[in-house]
């Protein structure tokens, strides 16, 4: 994809954006200041219509070109020597913005479990004022999945005509029944750890550990287990399976933490595109934007009739779908697909 020239040698940045005017949450909450960590790769070019905005997934960073390399980087669909990439780590999460552990200026501590409910929708207002504070008055492609493809729709309401496509993944309108279950598992299993509750950063950890094992089974299909996990050898223990599900719980405990584990899936609950709009419908299509939805044909999670029915009810909504056994995951490794799709959808549009 070639939005412009080759401009400039392509540059990274990490910089934290700090907010002091107050974030009014929808819960009735108030952040009187909030900071939010952010990279960017490449440059604004002098039209500046080259923004490409990720939105990451739940235990994501604003790293994209790490997660996403397959799609992000050197002579991959968005190239830095083409776009201006940016991603911001959501608020809530535990790398760089705030969060559970920042401090609360009320009490000059630690926020640890009186950090206020947020909303995808307040997700998508700090994301906001980021833009407002870089000076970024059009965004060319904001794409994210899964609890970022939520994020991206909200966003995509406010932002009106200041964003030309919106390129949502294995995402939905309105978090279903099924999706908060799964989520509440996971809670219910970090608040099973003895340590819940204590003020400190690895509270919960184990806790931890279970419940990224449970969304494990949410984000894969069964098939991808069988083909990767089946065993070589008859055995009556220690089964290839439960080590890979073992594996991925102390994988993530390494690197994240159980508050904002707790914040971002509440987030993800709360989400609903229509609340206090009208209804999912008309939310929808309030979207300037044209929306490319794209999803799963496996995706146990986020279903991929969920991920259509954007595409059917916004204003210029197209649809793809991505044909993997590895389920939910999909949108995070079938880059050759997702560049075909991306590829074509613009190529549809010029």
């Amino acid at each position: 994809m070639n939005l412009t020239s080759q401009y400039a040698e392509p540059t990274m940045t990490q910089e934290v954006f700090h907010s002091s005017e107050p974030l009014h949450l929808e819960s009735g909450e108030v952040l009187k200041a909030f900071e939010l960590a952010y990279t960017t790769y490449g440059q604004l070019n002098p039209e500046k219509s080259n923004v490409i905005w990720v939105i990451h997934a739940l235990t994501g960073d604003s790293k994209a070109a790490e997660w996403w390399n397959g799609l992000i980087g050197e002579d991959k669909f968005f190239d830095p020597a083409d776009h201006f990439i940016i991603c911001a780590n959501l608020l809530g999460s535990c790398y760089g913005s705030t969060n559970p552990f920042s401090e609360n200026p009320e009490s000059g501590e630690p926020y640890f479990y009186d950090f206020p409910q947020v909303t995808t929708r307040d997700l998508a207002a700090s994301l906001e004022r980021l833009r407002i504070h870089l000076g970024i008055h059009q965004i060319h492609t904001l794409i994210g999945g899964s609890l970022g493809g939520q994020v991206g729709l909200e966003w995509a309401v406010i932002l009106g005509k200041k964003l030309k496509h919106a390129v949502i993944l294995a995402s939905t309108a309105k978090t279903s029944p099924w999706v908060v279950g799964f989520n509440e598992t996971q809670r219910m299993a970090i608040e099973s750890d003895c340590t819940w509750g204590e003020r400190h950063e690895l509270a919960g950890i184990k806790g931890l550990e279970t419940a990224r094992a449970i969304a494990m089974l949410s984000y894969r299909h069964p098939d991808d287990l069988t083909v990767k996990q089946s065993e070589r050898e008859e055995k009556l223990d220690g089964f290839r399976a439960a080590s890979y599900l073992r594996y991925q719980g102390q994988k993530l405990a390494k690197r994240f933490n159980a508050l904002s584990y707790w914040t971002l899936s509440k987030a993800m609950d709360s989400h609903d595109l229509g609340r206090n709009r009208g209804g999912v419908d008309v939310a929808i299509s309030s979207i300037e934007a044209r929306v490319l939805a794209i999803g799963v044909n496996a995706d146990l999670l986020f279903l991929p009739t969920e991920t259509q029915y954007i595409s059917q009810k916004a204003k210029r909504g197209t649809y793809k779908e991505i044909n993997s056994t590895a389920g939910h995951d999909a949108f995070l490794i079938e880059f050759e697909q997702l560049a075909y799709f991306l590829k074509s959808y613009y190529l549809e549009q010029n």
